[in-house]
C-alpha cells in the first residue's frame, strides 16, 4: 500500500505534475490512505479532485467517482487518460464505442477511476456490474445534492448511500462539496455514511479573488467595459437566460472580443466545440448560463462577471469560484437590478418545491440581497455566511471606494408626511403630496439621492429593464 511521504511526493509530482500539495490536501489525502471515510468542504479552486484521484491510482481497486457533471467526467478523463491513467466515464453523453472501451476495461479490470452520473448508478444492472468490479473506494463529487437543505438539491443523490453498501459492503466512501453550512454537512454525513466519517473544513474565503457588485444602469455597456479591462485574458459571463446569452456574445463579437455562447439549447457539437475553444485558447470570452462551468478546469480564467443576479449566495460562491484557480489575482463583477430580485423571487413561488423549501430559498435569496447591499467588507459578509469570522479584505469594490453615505433624514420626513396623508379612494389608495413633492420624479436630486418617489433606472420590474430584459 502506497503510505510514505516520500511515496506521496513522488507520485503527486510524476502523475499531476506538482511539486506540493496545496493547502488542505494532504491531511485529506492521508487520511483516505488510511482506508478513513470523508466529508470534505473545500472551497471551489483549491483541488478536490487530487484527494481522490490520488489515492485512487495509489493503491489497487477501482474508484468510482459519482458527478452529475458531464464535463467535469470529460475533462478529468481526458485530463488522466494524458498523464497516463487509465480511467473512463459512463454517461449519456458518451458515443457507443467509447461506452464499449470504457466496459471492456471494467471487465478486465484495468480502470482505475470509473466516472458515473448518480442516474446511471441507481439503476439495478449498473449496482449488479459494478458489485463484480473490484470496487475499492466511491467519491461523490457535489455531495451537497443530497441534501434537501442544500442549494442544489437533487432526489437521485439520496440512493448513494444504500448503492455503496450494495456494491461493497462496507466500502470505503468520500463525499465533496464546495459549499455546505453546518444543516447541510448534517445532512451529507445522515444520508451518504454509515458511520460518522472524518470531516475536513477548509476556509471559504479566496483571497486573491476580488468582490464587487453594481446596480444594473445599462449592463450590456457595463459588462464590455469590464471586459475590456481584461483584455486578452480568459473569462465567464453568466447570464440568466439562453437569449442573453446568445445577444450579449454577439454585441462582444462585434467590440472586438473572442465571445463565444454556451447554454443547454445550443447542439452538442456547438457547446462541445465552444467548451473545447475554452479550456485550450487563451483571451477566450465565454457567455454562459449556469450549465456552463461546473467541473471545467481553466486555471487561468482572469474574470467572472454576473450580467443577472445570481440565484443565491451559494450560486455566487460557486460561480466566482472558477476565476482564479491558478491562486494569481482575479477580479469579479456581479450586476443587479430590482427586476432581478422580482423574477428570482416570482421563480421562488413558482416553482413547484415544498413551502419548507420555498422558504429556505426565499431566505438564501435575502442573503444575496443583502450581500449585494453590504454597508461593509464583502468578503466579511459572504464569509460571515458561511459561519467564518474575518477582517476586511482590501480587495473589493467596498474596502477600496467605500460606501457612499447620505443623510436621509428629510427623505425619511417626508416618507412619514405621507404616510399620515394617506387616503382611501375605493379599493385603490391616493397619496397627497406636499407642495415640494406635487411631481413624480424623474432624476436624482442635486446630492445623487432620489427623491421618495418613483423608481431608479435599472432598478425597474421585468418590464422595464429596456434593452436587459430577458426571454
Amino acid at each position: 500500500m502506497f503510505d510514505s511521504r516520500a511515496n506521496a511526493s513522488a507520485l503527486l509530482h510524476s502523475v499531476f505534475g506538482f511539486n506540493a500539495f496545496r493547502p488542505g490536501q494532504e491531511e485529506i489525502v492521508d487520511a483516505v490512505l488510511a482506508g478513513e471515510n470523508v466529508l470534505a468542504v473545500m472551497p471551489t479552486g483549491s483541488g478536490k479532485s487530487l484527494c481522490y484521484q490520488l489515492p485512487a491510482i495509489a493503491r489497487p481497486g477501482l474508484t468510482l467517482v459519482v458527478s452529475p457533471l458531464i464535463a467535469l467526467m470529460r475533462d478529468q478523463v481526458r485530463a488522466l487518460t494524458a498523464a497516463g491513467v487509465v480511467a473512463g466515464s459512463l454517461n449519456s453523453s458518451n458515443e457507443p464505442a467509447e461506452n464499449s472501451r470504457v466496459m471492456g476495461l471494467l471487465r478486465r479490470r484495468e480502470l482505475r477511476l470509473l466516472y458515473v452520473a448518480p442516474e446511471r448508478l441507481a439503476r439495478p444492472d449498473t449496482v449488479e456490474m459494478l458489485a463484480e468490479s473490484d470496487v475499492s473506494m466511491m467519491a461523490i463529487d457535489e455531495a451537497h445534492c443530497v441534501s434537501q437543505w442544500g442549494h442544489d438539491f437533487r432526489p437521485e443523490y439520496l440512493s448513494l448511500g444504500n448503492v455503496a453498501r450494495q456494491i461493497g459492503g462496507r466500502l470505503q466512501t468520500l463525499a465533496f462539496t464546495a459549499t455546505a453550512d453546518a444543516p447541510t454537512r448534517n445532512d451529507i454525513v445522515d444520508k451518504l455514511f454509515a458511520a460518522p466519517p472524518r470531516v475536513f473544513v477548509r476556509s471559504f474565503d479566496r483571497p486573491n479573488l476580488r468582490l464587487a457588485f453594481k446596480p444594473k444602469e445599462r449592463s450590456s455597456r457595463q459588462v464590455l467595459a469590464f471586459v475590456r479591462s481584461h483584455e486578452a485574458e480568459s473569462g465567464i459571463i453568466y447570464c440568466a437566460s439562453r437569449r442573453k446569452v446568445e445577444e450579449l456574445a454577439e454585441a462582444l463579437k462585434a467590440a472586438g472580443v473572442n465571445a463565444l455562447p454556451y447554454h443547454a439549447g445550443l447542439d452538442k457539437a456547438v457547446r462541445d466545440s465552444n467548451q473545447d475553444a475554452f479550456q485550450q485558447q487563451d483571451g477566450v470570452v465565454m457567455t454562459a448560463t449556469v450549465a456552463f462551468g461546473m467541473g471545467i478546469d481553466k486555471p487561468d480564467v482572469r474574470f467572472v462577471c454576473h450580467a443577472d443576479l445570481p440565484a443565491n449566495v451559494e450560486a455566487y460562491y460557486q460561480e466566482i469560484g472558477r476565476a482564479g484557480r491558478d491562486g494569481l489575482a482575479a477580479d469579479t463583477l456581479t450586476l443587479y437590478s430590482l427586476g432581478d430580485m422580482q423574477l428570482r423571487r416570482l421563480q421562488i413561488e413558482q416553482g413547484e418545491q415544498p413551502d419548507e423549501r420555498k422558504r429556505i430559498e426565499r431566505q438564501r435569496l435575502g442573503a444575496l440581497l443583502a450581500l449585494a447591499e453590504a454597508p461593509r467588507c464583502r468578503r466579511q459578509t459572504l464569509l460571515a455566511y458561511f459561519g467564518e469570522a474575518s477582517q476586511p479584505c482590501g480587495n473589493c469594490d467596498l474596502c477600496q471606494e467605500g460606501v457612499e453615505l447620505f443623510d436621509g433624514t428629510i427623505d425619511a420626513q417626508k416618507a412619514m408626511y405621507l404616510r399620515r396623508r394617506r387616503r382611501p379612494q375605493g379599493r385603490r389608495m391616493a397619496l397627497d403630496f406636499p407642495p415640494a413633492l406635487s411631481h413624480r420624479p424623474d432624476r436624482p436630486g442635486p446630492d445623487g439621492a432620489w427623491p421618495l418617489v418613483g423608481d431608479r433606472p435599472g432598478l425597474a420590474g421585468p418590464e422595464g429593464q429596456g434593452d436587459d430584459r430577458a426571454a
